[in-house]
């Protein structure tokens, strides 16, 4: 899922198409789940992995159409492993449906869980995403692994977007599937309180110390310079944490006018998504002492420097 804007960064908006199978390395394919929208580029990429025993990565939504049309891709092949990276109803629901025709079983991140608990002013606005029904056969955790003939898929901790998102890597390809915490095509939505902004950027700087060639991401095409395009990230959110903290200084309270003065022409539909990653960076400047709310942090709160 997608932040909406990012003027220092360099984006490949040529995107993958639904409806095939397409070998993208000798050892993945990825077919494009139809779910295609503002937040999801051209639909949720789901990978498979390996040939003949096989693990498939983020099934995506709870669509039977895809998940019949991955099985009849697979045909012959067999199904080792459903791999999740985290618990959005875009990437997670399909893990069951395909689970249900293929006997196997469903593993990677953990049940849902939320940075903190939502306040009653919060749970209609912040509430809608999560696949709170997700219960994995197993929870892998740093550096645990799963492997095939010719594959093996390592666990790399990477909260944020979600707290439990975990990224993916394949040594024998030199690639991590990065799900939706680093995406070529646009920043990553930070939305408390799934999701929060300090782990996300501690998990920027961790995956900054790896040395992966190209990440294959949950929407959109592969990150192909990986160190600099994460360079560009973290410079790119504390461009925007300086923004916003120049905008208290101005004298804004409300997110809804810092979101109009920094997200100028923004498409009306990401307003919603724009006032979230807000949100995400005022609670963490109000956390580190740098900001001031009336309260804890809250989407209709007040704000104002400290």
């Amino acid at each position: 899922m997608a932040d909406t804007d990012a003027s220092s960064l360099t984006f490949d908006r040529s995107m993958p198409q639904p409806d095939r199978l397409e070998t993208v390395a000798p050892l993945i394919r990825r077919r494009i789940a139809p779910n295609g929208g503002p937040f999801t580029a051209s639909g949720t990429c789901t990978y498979v992995v390996g040939r003949d025993r096989v693990a498939v990565l983020d099934p995506g939504p709870d669509d039977a159409a895809h998940i019949d049309a991955l099985l009849r891709d697979l045909a012959g092949e067999r199904v080792e492993a459903i791999v999740v990276t985290h618990t959005h109803r875009d990437h997670s629901p399909g893990a069951r449906l395909l689970a249900a025709r293929t006997g196997a079983p469903i593993l990677g991140c953990a049940p849902h869980r939320a940075a903190r608990a939502l306040s009653e002013a919060e749970m209609p606005m912040l509430d809608a995403s999560a696949d709170r029904a997700h219960a994995p056969e197993r929870v892998m955790a740093e550096s645990d692994t799963v492997s095939g003939p010719g594959w093996t898929l390592v666990a790399v901790e990477t909260p944020g977007h979600t707290m439990n998102h975990l990224a993916f890597a394949l040594p024998e390809a030199q690639a991590l599937f990065s799900g939706d915490h680093v995406m070529a095509w646009s920043t990553t939505i930070v939305a408390p309180p799934d999701g929060e902004m300090r782990s996300y950027m501690a998990s920027l700087d961790k995956l900054r110390g790896r040395t992966e060639t190209i990440f294959w991401p949950g929407h959109g095409g592969p990150v192909r310079d990986p160190a600099r395009f994460l360079r560009g990230l973290a410079g790119h959110r504390r461009q925007r944490e300086a923004a916003i903290r120049a905008r208290l200084a101005a004298g804004d309270t409300r997110i809804a006018d810092i979101v109009a003065a920094i997200y100028q022409g923004l498409d009306p539909r990401l307003r919603g998504a724009a006032a979230l990653s807000v949100f995400a960076h005022l609670e963490d400047l109000v956390g580190r002492g740098l900001a001031a709310s009336d309260g804890a942090p809250r989407l209709d709160g007040a704000y104002a420097a400290a």
